[in-house]
């Protein structure tokens, strides 16, 4: 499975992710409706919505 999310600390989710050797930091956003976008077109491409990480400032990808 592919995931993708949003969050304010990217080092914290990949470790509670497990530290996926393949966890991206894919953009960084200034928006909270900049990252809602992203997430909407990440989500369409296939990718399952991580929605434990919080905040908006960074999305990123990962698989299982």
């Amino acid at each position: 499975m592919r995931y993708a999310g949003l969050t304010d600390e990217p080092e914290k989710r990949k470790r509670e992710r497990g530290n996926p050797s393949d966890f991206k930091i894919m953009q960084q956003f200034t928006s909270d409706a900049a990252a809602r976008q992203w997430e909407r077109r990440i989500t369409a491409q296939g990718y399952e919505e991580d929605t434990s990480g919080k905040g908006w400032k960074y999305g990123y990808t990962f698989s299982i």
